[in-house]
Formats: structure tokens, C-alpha cells, sequence
């Protein structure tokens, strides 16, 4: 069962209205704008921070069945590193493509309709097209290089700043009584 969709305001930058297309397929558009990013816009590890700034390259072209937007997205990108905890800042630049239904084409099919965007009147909501994008395209495990070493693993010491680190070895948990043992000298 679907959720009611919260109500688009056409004032917002993740907000398109379409109403200059029309319904005449073969029509197509450009936009260009920049938006604020939406809150939770990542996992974990690593996202868009909420209110940084996404620059949007649309087209949008009226088809039969409604309105297909076609673009990329370019997004600053926040979190850190799973190895060694270091604080990653860098731009991803993600394409996307989906078509809008409009609101009067139904499909019919109860199991494909949740996974049809539909227009609202003549307005697209972009927030679901750029989540989707975004979260799909963010590594699983960012890192701050490729070959990051990470902490050591006994005393947290981060191994890109001393990579000669090293700890003597250490004592078999069974022979440590021995070690208080004098030593013979020949």
C-alpha cells in the first residue's frame, strides 16, 4: 500500500513544473539550478550534508506517457574513512534518468505502481530521483586513499602518519613466567 506523498511546493528548488512542456510528446526542455540538499541524504559513513548546495543539469522531454528527466546531479560529499576515522570531504557527480507519469495515466498493475513516479498536476518532485542517485553511487566503505592502513590495531596509532610503527613482539601468555627468569650469561 502506498504512503500519502507529502505535497509539493512549487516554490522549492527540488520541485519542477512542467507546465511550459505541455502534453505534446517530442517537446523538451533545459534546467538548470542549484538546491539546497535534503536531510539523511547518505548511510552511515558518508553522505550529502543537509543544506549543501546540489547542482542539477536537467532535460526534460514530454513523451506519451508523461515526462522524462533525464540529468546529473553534482553533490558535495561528507563522512570519513573506515580505516583510519580521517574526516573526507570530496564532489560526486551522479546521472539519472526516470520518467513521470502523468497523473490521469494509470498502469493498472498493483505491484509495478508503487515504483511509478507520477506528476503532481504539472510538477516533478526531484528529492526521490536525487536519493535514489546519490545512495546508490556512495562506496560502501569510504576511504581516504586507496591503500589507507588504517590503526594499529593495539594501540590506535593511525598508520598513514607512522608507517614504520611497530610493537615489539609480544610474550606467549604461556611463557611469561619465564621471562622473569635471570638470564645466564656464558
Amino acid at each position: 500500500m502506498a504512503t500519502a506523498a507529502r505535497p509539493l511546493d512549487a516554490r522549492s528548488d527540488l520541485v519542477v513544473d512542467t507546465y511550459e512542456l505541455g502534453r505534446g510528446a517530442g517537446r523538451s526542455m533545459l534546467v538548470r539550478r542549484t538546491a539546497e540538499a535534503p536531510a539523511e541524504l547518505g548511510i552511515d559513513v558518508i553522505g550529502v550534508p543537509q543544506g549543501s548546495p546540489v547542482e542539477f543539469d536537467l532535460r526534460l522531454e514530454a513523451v506519451v506517457e508523461g515526462v522524462l528527466l533525464t540529468g546529473t546531479a553534482e553533490v558535495r560529499l561528507a563522512g570519513q574513512c573506515v580505516r583510519c576515522l580521517v574526516d573526507i570531504t570530496e564532489t560526486a557527480v551522479v546521472d539519472f534518468q526516470e520518467l513521470y507519469v502523468y497523473p490521469d495515466n494509470e498502469s493498472g498493475d498493483a505491484e509495478t505502481e508503487d515504483e511509478i513516479r507520477h506528476l503532481e498536476g504539472d510538477l516533478l518532485d526531484l528529492e526521490p530521483v536525487l536519493r535514489d542517485s546519490v545512495v546508490l553511487e556512495l562506496p560502501f566503505q569510504p576511504l581516504c586513499r586507496p591503500d589507507c592502513p588504517g590503526l594499529c590495531p593495539d594501540c590506535g596509532a593511525d598508520l598513514n602518519e607512522d608507517p614504520e610503527h611497530e610493537h615489539a613482539a609480544p610474550i606467549d601468555p604461556r611463557w611469561s613466567g619465564l621471562a622473569s627468569w635471570p638470564q645466564q650469561q656464558d
